[in-house]
């Protein structure tokens, strides 16, 4: 997936989840934060980030913050992503989903099941499935985790997955890491046990859990390989 439009920029502030203040060519911009979690480990003052230009001129932000750099690293932070990224996978075959040996038939973004909006359903020749990506950002020593914050709709959507996977259908959840050169994955229970919890109980009950890291540059994000997931 490629961005247009893009330029350097330094982060000032973020005084709330939507909204960051960047220095763009010597002038303070108010910028659109793609990206709800806390991110207090990317957005620090001075830091070096990436902005999408709007061409939209009735937006009330002419730039939204998609990635950033964490030393040597380049993490995007984009939160509409992954599920583009992973979309975009499927369709062009770089990602075989366990447990579906059949060429997939029907991809389709977004199908309700239950209480719950998966991102994906996909369909071949003998299976039926849903998939729920989620987004990480958050990485410590090469470790990579989630959630960032406490997440009570990530844990519901764990829950429906097992229903569905016991009324017949495949299910997975895909964690797409939004960088890449990282060792493995795992759920971060000090921020949320419950979710990590719910991830094994999901595993026990035939849900897949998968992880793929990404291939970042400041105006592009594509899947790379599938990484270990530890629970």
């Amino acid at each position: 997936m490629e961005y247009s439009k893009v330029i350097k920029a330094t982060f000032i502030e973020r005084p709330n989840r939507f909204v960051s203040y960047c220095e763009v060519n010597g002038k303070r911009e108010k910028v659109h934060v793609k990206n709800t979690g806390r991110c207090k480990e990317l957005l620090i003052q001075n830091c070096t980030v990436y902005l999408e230009e709007s061409d939209n001129p009735n937006r009330k932000t002419k730039y939204s913050l998609i990635a950033v750099e964490k030393g040597d690293r380049l993490i995007n932070m984009d939160s509409q992503v992954p599920n583009k990224v992973i979309y975009e996978a499927l369709k062009s075959k770089k990602i075989n989903l366990p447990g579906i040996d059949e060429e997939i038939t029907l991809i389709k973004p977004e199908k309700t099941y239950g209480n719950s909006r998966f991102d994906i359903y996909l369909e071949s020749k003998n299976k039926k499935a849903f998939i729920e990506i989620k987004g990480v950002t958050l990485e410590e020593q090469n470790i990579v985790k989630f959630p960032d914050a406490k997440t009570e709709r990530g844990v519901k959507h764990i829950k429906e997955l097992i229903e569905a996977k016991k009324d017949g259908y495949n299910c997975y959840i895909i964690f797409l890491v939004q960088m890449n050169n990282v060792l493995y994955f795992t759920p971060n229970n000090e921020m949320h046990k419950e979710l990590g919890d719910s991830l094994i109980e999901a595993r026990n009950n035939g849900v897949q859990v998968l992880a793929y890291d990404s291939l970042v540059t400041a105006n592009s994000i594509s899947i790379n390989k599938e990484i270990d997931v530890i629970l």
